[in-house]
């Protein structure tokens, strides 16, 4: 099939797309659309290696960005006529097992969702419609980032909490960044030349977002974020696993109802609240000028990926490759220093060098004697969702 698909992946606060040629897996165009919602809004639009074309103004809401995004395209190119639309949605509960074909029954059912991610299934769904009128009668696929979780045995997804919930409620857990451990856990596969269905991987995806997912033999096994993406490790913003007697005790000591609670923990946790930032490279930049608060953010993130991968490591009972992706995971050298060292014994060996080499794309840092290899993959949602939007459009 020939033609382009335009990719959406419509955030809380932006827009990034890419428009995916289907033969030759080229993108002839991408972008983003930030601070959705703030004073000043900006839409950056790059084609081929021309310039990028740029706006500066207020967005105030989704489908004003959307509205931005498809004026970049007449003003500055390429014409875009997609034979389809493939749309991220970050949670399908356990509906939606497999990407879909949107039509009104699945907007009401991602409606629905919206109680388990309420900052992005309601943004989500306004990409959806926006491009359903912009574009009539041209396919659109929603792809879950929930949906590769789907193989996750019960003794993984079920909380040790009254059954009601479970059953009313859907409390249970889901895992996120599905669409990314998708992708990377494809090509690990193919970077160590063995067959999916017998690999297994421990992938961390670490950015502004973290987690930690067990992948045996190409299926999800075990996976770090749980009901929400707030379970889990250390992120940027968010504070990853706590007590869960933490929101009644700020409710009776500190007078913090629920939602505030879930705002702190969201917004106003992780390394945030450790080092006084959410970016990791000012928390390196701090740590290495003295500050004893980045340090110990540090020593925590570290810690916390640590005992993931030694829990995953026993879990799967074999590893073949622990696999770095993500802007931290990619970039951060350190970070792959701290989560590894010390694990000789189980037969993970970093390579100094290679590890801390300035290199990008994919590679291998670990030893050649590393009896469990250590990969970085540069993850690549947007080809994942083309993928699955072609795979379900051909069929």
């Amino acid at each position: 099939m020939a033609g382009q698909i335009l990719v959406l992946n419509t955030g809380s606060s932006s827009i990034k797309y890419e428009l995916v040629d289907v033969e030759s897996r080229e993108r002839p165009a991408r972008g983003l659309v930030e601070r959705i919602g703030d004073k000043e809004g900006r839409l950056t639009h790059h084609t081929g290696d021309d310039p990028p074309y740029e706006r500066k103004e207020r967005f105030g809401d989704h489908a004003a960005g959307l509205a931005v995004m498809l004026a970049a395209f007449d003003e500055a190119g390429p014409a875009l006529k997609p034979v389809a639309v493939g749309h991220r949605v970050v949670h399908g509960g356990t509906r939606f097992q497999e990407a879909v074909l949107v039509d009104d029954d699945v907007i009401s059912a991602i409606g629905n969702l919206s109680a388990l991610a309420p900052l992005h299934n309601p943004v989500n769904l306004t990409g959806i419609r926006v491009a359903r009128e912009a574009f009539p009668g041209v396919p659109q696929v929603a792809v879950f980032d929930t949906a590769f979780h789907r193989t996750l045995p019960p003794e993984a997804y079920t909380y040790a909490v009254p059954r009601d919930w479970h059953d009313r409620l859907g409390v249970r857990r889901y895992g996120f960044h599905g669409t990314s451990c998708a992708y990377v856990s494809a090509r690990a596969a193919e970077l160590l030349d063995r067959d999916p269905a017998r690999t297994n991987l421990i992938v961390l995806h670490l950015g502004n977002g973290a987690s930690a997912t067990a992948i045996e033999g190409g299926r999800s096994v075990d996976t770090s974020m749980g009901l929400t993406p707030l379970e889990g490790l250390v992120m940027g913003t968010r504070s990853g696993d706590v007590d869960p007697a933490l929101t009644g005790y700020l409710a009776r000591a500190g007078g913090m109802d629920i939602v505030r609670t879930e705002k702190e923990l969201s917004y106003r946790s992780g390394l945030l609240a450790l080092a006084g930032t959410g970016d990791m490279r000012e928390v390196r930049r701090r740590a290495r000028e003295g500050d004893e608060r980045a340090r110990l953010a540090l020593d925590i993130y570290g810690r916390r990926i640590k005992k993931y991968v030694g829990a995953y490591y026993a879990l799967l009972g074999r590893v073949d490759a622990i696999v770095f992706t993500g802007g931290v995971g990619e970039h951060d050298p350190a970070t792959r220093a701290a989560a590894l060292t010390g694990l000789d014994r189980l037969g993970i060996a970093l390579d100094p060098t290679r590890n801390e080499a300035d290199e990008t794309g994919e590679r291998r840092v670990s030893t050649p004697e590393s009896e469990v290899a250590v990969l970085v993959v540069p993850t690549d949602e947007e080809w994942e969702i083309a993928r699955q939007t072609l795979a379900l459009i051909r069929v």
